[in-house]
């Protein structure tokens, strides 16, 4: 044991835990914790300048790097701050880590309206954490750390949420420092691996769908190797995009936004293999027999009752099944082509819509394969997650369900920080942009070269076009007054530009790719035609 205070330990079991990162914000009961990190230089800290954008840096950090990304913020305010990013990285189960501090230990609880009290903020915090711990002595603060990793690291991965009070901060103990955690990935019972397997056999023409649990166990080459040797096409979720490379003759790209019928019978899949996603759009399965693989026991069978239970890590189950399949058949024979005109009667199927699909080509022949797209929630990032070809795990990024405007570019910044030499480009809306545009300050000070492309209709494009749709071409609420967005950037130090089109957006982002800065590109736009629906 070694005498510190609760500050000097908590930063130095964050790093033995591997944290190298910490995006946050100082404030008057973190003393003691910034001063622990500051004899902690293995770590380095990235003030941002506002609470929310800490935890959709490090929620960014995350999905980009695979590794735990680490916010800090302080108590009351600042976690509810911050609690509309940990809402996202909830929904898209990354794996985040909130520090926050608290008010003195004596008055936790006494709801005296003391300094950034929420009485209790452990409840609050509640719905969008996997698990949360308060610390109350220095002695305790390597174990709960601990603790702290192995739900970050193990199941399913979401936030959780550490919180220590001030004194406890300061004060010194006794500590005992521990060794980092381990994942422990657990592979399916046998059993259910084999019922698996008999099921697959007995499928004349199966289909996987392939969610974000894929890319969080690190499962895209298990992934590609069980659909080879099935000969089995892979549809993904927006969040599974680049579980399997959209080059791969067995991909069909992405569901639809809404309607998506490629389950139904008539497409003749009469088994559903479902890796690590909920089936949100289960209802179109229509009295298919699905195979669910998933960590989460809860989202199995969730939305859909015909369910064949697999429970484990998406990687390791999806090897075993390889395995159970390879020695009672053999791999089938090349389906490729029919797979391919497949792929083509969806191509006809789904409504392309301008100017959405031209600038988006754009975006996708300027972005290197491996570089990574954030996709805001605007008419082009609505567009991508159906449109957008992908080829890599973790190169494609969204806010899942919880559909967060103002998150794309935070979230940009902490990917950016985890792959610096990654190109990074975030797809924001002007309305969406603005949740956050200060955060190029902190792009900027800490020299994370994200390039926004902003396309600005001067409005909430998606709630103009529904309002006036739906309520005979009446609108209210949703005009916007913008700043220039140029001089904007220019103001803060980045770069600045404009670009009218595809092929100037094109050109523009390619440029901007290569500059050693920040930068900002705006797109005028006007309305845009729904993304949503299909042909009838």
């Amino acid at each position: 044991m070694v005498k510190m205070t609760g500050g000097q330990a908590l930063a130095k079991s964050l790093y033995r835990e591997g944290v190298r990162v910490i995006f946050g914000l100082p404030g008057v009961q973190l003393y003691h914790m910034m001063d622990g990190l500051y004899d902690e230089p293995g770590i380095r800290f990235i003030t941002v300048r506002h609470e929310q954008a800490t935890a959709y840096m490090a929620d960014g950090y995350a999905r980009a790097s695979g590794e735990v990304g680490t916010a800090l913020v302080v108590p009351g305010p600042g976690l509810l701050n911050a609690s509309s990013a940990l809402s996202t990285a909830y929904s898209a189960s990354s794996p985040v880590l909130m520090v926050t501090g608290q008010i003195e230990k004596d008055e936790i609880g006494g709801d005296r309206g003391m300094l950034h009290e929420v009485n209790d903020q452990l409840d609050a915090i509640g719905p969008v954490t996997k698990w949360a711990k308060r610390m109350l002595d220095p002695a305790e603060v390597p174990e709960i750390v601990h603790e702290a990793f192995h739900n970050l690291k193990n199941g399913r991965p979401r936030p959780v949420e550490i919180e220590i009070p001030p004194e406890t901060l300061a004060e010194v103990g006794e500590v005992e420092l521990l060794e980092p955690e381990a994942p422990r990935p657990v592979s399916a019972p046998a059993g259910q691996v084999e019922a698996a397997a008999e099921a697959l056999i007995g499928a004349a023409k199966p289909l996987i769908w392939a969610g974000g649990g894929v890319i969080s166990s690190e499962g895209s080459e298990a992934l590609t190797k069980l659909a080879e040797f099935l000969q089995a096409p892979v549809v993904t979720t927006a969040e599974g995009k680049g579980a399997i490379s959209d080059h791969h003759p067995l991909s069909l790209g992405a569901l639809w936004l809404r309607n998506d019928t490629i389950a139904r019978k008539e497409f003749g899949h009469d088994v559903i293999l479902a890796v690590g996603t909920r089936l949100v759009t289960s209802q179109w399965l229509d009295g298919q027999k699905v195979v669910q693989i998933d960590i989460d026991p809860e989202e199995i069978g969730r939305g859909y009752t015909d369910t064949l239970r697999v429970e484990g890590d998406a990687k390791l189950t999806m090897e075993n099944l390889l395995t159970a399949l390879s020695t009672k058949t053999s791999a089938r024979e090349d389906n490729t082509a029919a797979v391919a005109a497949q792929k083509t009667q969806r191509s006809n199927d789904i409504i392309k819509v301008q100017p959405q699909g031209e600038l988006l080509e754009a975006v996708r022949r300027a972005v290197p394969e491996d570089g990574i797209l954030i996709s805001g929630m605007t008419q082009l990032g609505y567009y991508s997650r159906a449109h957008f070809p992908v080829y890599e795990p973790r190169t494609f990024i969204t806010s899942s369900y919880s559909g967060n405007l103002g998150y794309a570019y935070p979230t940009a910044l902490g990917a950016k920080v985890a792959q610096p030499d990654k190109a990074v480009v975030c797809l924001s809306g002007d309305g969406g942009f603005m949740f956050n545009s200060q955060e190029m300050s902190t792009a900027v000070a800490h020299n994370i070269n994200v390039v926004v492309v902003v396309f600005n209709d001067n409005a909430y494009g998606n709630v103009k076009r529904d309002q006036m749709n739906q309520f005979s071409g009446r609108t209210i609420g949703v005009e916007l007054h913008n700043p220039d967005f140029v001089k904007l950037a220019e103001a803060y130090g980045a770069r600045g530009f404009v670009a009218n089109g595809p092929a100037e957006l094109e050109a523009t982002l390619k440029e901007a790719l290569t500059l050693d800065a920040p930068v900002l590109i705006e797109v005028p736009v006007g309305p845009m035609p729904s993304p949503f629906f299909r042909n009838p």
